[in-house]
């Protein structure tokens, strides 16, 4: 594997899988296991990376049912793996929005 730091020759994708890693450790070490996401920091990265998508992450009832539906291993804490799980997720729901508009010739 080469150097994923390298940022001459990098593609679309690789780049944004970079930018998926460098997101998640941005805000998994402020507090306890600093590869996880706490409640907390999740709520965090959820307000600022995905409130576009997500809405109103401060509720703390929209924070806990995402954390309950990615702790998949029930520890209370959100690993890179759960993560990534989330991220792909949404791409698909927006995807499959995208599609579905496109398919009723609204916007092309």
């Amino acid at each position: 594997m080469s150097n994923p730091t390298n940022t001459e020759n990098v593609s679309t994708l690789e780049t944004a899988m970079q930018l998926m890693i460098q997101t998640f450790h941005k805000y998994s070490g402020d507090e306890g296991d600093k590869y996880t996401l706490s409640r907390a920091e999740l709520k965090v990265m959820l307000s600022a990376e995905l409130g576009n998508y997500l809405g109103n992450a401060q509720d703390k009832e929209a924070v806990d049912k995402v954390m309950g539906d990615l702790d998949a291993n029930n520890d209370g804490e959100v690993d890179f793996t759960e993560f990534v799980i989330l991220v792909g997720a949404l791409t698909v729901a927006c995807n499959d929005f995208f599609l579905e508009y496109n398919d009723k010739g609204e916007k092309k």
